[in-house]
């Protein structure tokens, strides 16, 4: 399918994800519905007068020609959702938006991606709690998306970026413009190992209602949503309900009973909307994350036991179990305490082992 076809099918009113998909497989391409004739279009369930009008006419494409120019000059990727390279955990979703356009080089389809959101009146016990979270999250190749709005959102996105940690920012909004202004130099730097993403074309405004429609995206593209500050009222909590709509994971940071910004994540909490984490590492274990490094080192390990001697081997074997003294050791492997130390050194200079205090041994 042409992307001019793909983009002019999103400026189609009253044409949602629904009536898109019919549309497609009725006519077997974006091209197909445009050079269908006014009868075809009616038969086609959902698809009314109106919108068989608006399809008849050159408004959709003349509109596309236009938005095509802009994308193609500044470097825009058009993901329409029945595309390869659509994010996936997105389209499993009920209403996953038509079409997408991405600037940015993160891969939206990576293995770890968690979205991060919160109050607009970040407090100092919020942003630290994102400097935390990014620095603990950072070693474990995540892609970490957010709203790009003031408070939480932005903080993450500056911790991301401080951390190398990839970050996506979804806007409500045409990527011709960027809302706030004042977050311009932030996004500029995300681009450049992450990116910023909208369902809407150029020359949409960011109006109010645009930006809890926008929330859809940040809790379907991810695996989890993580709620840092959020008062009883706003987009966090929206996002966080979405989220259970889509069957995902929800974590919320408890706060005081009586800071307001700390009320919503209380309240999901409370009723079992999100599990409580107080730390990076209880996100990490949820998640799985720790079993999947644990594996790798397993794997790593056992590759390394290639190259070791018979003796070397016992040793590695005995201490998968778990730690031990070197006279328990001994007496396992019914090795000389003198021999066995000459072992234990060449494995820990290896990197292979780890001694503790009390000539006690584990592997590392």
């Amino acid at each position: 399918m042409s992307t001019l076809h793909k983009i002019a099918l999103t400026f189609i009113k009253s044409i949602g994800p629904v009536n898109a998909k019919n549309l497609l497989a009725y006519c077997g391409s974006a091209e197909a519905v445009f050079s269908a004739n006014k009868k075809q279009l009616l038969q086609i369930p959902g698809i009314g007068e109106k919108t068989v009008e608006a399809i008849l006419s050159t408004d959709a494409l003349n509109r596309a020609t236009e938005e095509l120019k802009f994308i193609v000059k500044h470097g825009i990727e058009v993901l329409f959702f029945s595309d390869e390279n659509y994010p996936k955990r997105l389209k499993n979703c009920f209403d996953p938006p038509i079409l997408l356009y991405f600037k940015g080089k993160a891969d939206l389809n990576h293995p770890r991606i968690i979205s991060i959101v919160g109050t607009r009146n970040a407090t100092e016990y919020g942003r630290t709690l994102c400097r935390q979270l990014c620095e603990v999250l950072a070693p474990y190749n995540v892609l970490i998306v957010s709203g790009l709005a003031y408070g939480i959102d932005v903080t993450t996105h500056k911790e991301c970026i401080t951390n190398d940690i990839a970050t996506v920012g979804v806007l409500g909004h045409g990527l011709d413009r960027l809302y706030p202004q004042i977050h311009k130099a932030v996004s500029q730097k995300m681009v450049l190992n992450g990116g910023l993403l909208s369902e809407y074309p150029t020359l949409t405004n960011p109006d109010r209602q645009n930006f809890p429609q926008r929330n859809r995206i940040i809790a379907g593209i991810a695996d989890a949503t993580i709620v840092v500050e959020a008062s009883i009222k706003g987009g966090a909590l929206i996002t966080a309900e979405i989220a259970n709509s889509y069957y995902k994971d929800v974590y919320a940071f408890p706060g005081r009973t009586n800071d307001v910004f700390s009320e919503g994540c209380n309240f999901l909490i409370k009723t079992n909307r999100a599990g409580l984490i107080n730390n990076a590492h209880d996100l990490i274990y949820y998640l799985g994350w720790d079993d999947e490094v644990k594996e790798k080192k397993k794997q790593a390990q056992t590759t390394l036991q290639l190259n070791l001697t018979a003796n070397e081997q016992k040793v590695v074997e005995v201490l998968q179990h778990g730690q031990l003294a070197i006279d328990e050791l001994c007496i396992k492997l019914n090795i000389q305490q003198s021999k066995l130390a000459i072992v234990l050194l060449t494995l820990e200079m290896q990197g292979i082992i780890i001694s503790l205090p009390g000539k006690v041994y584990k592997l590392a």
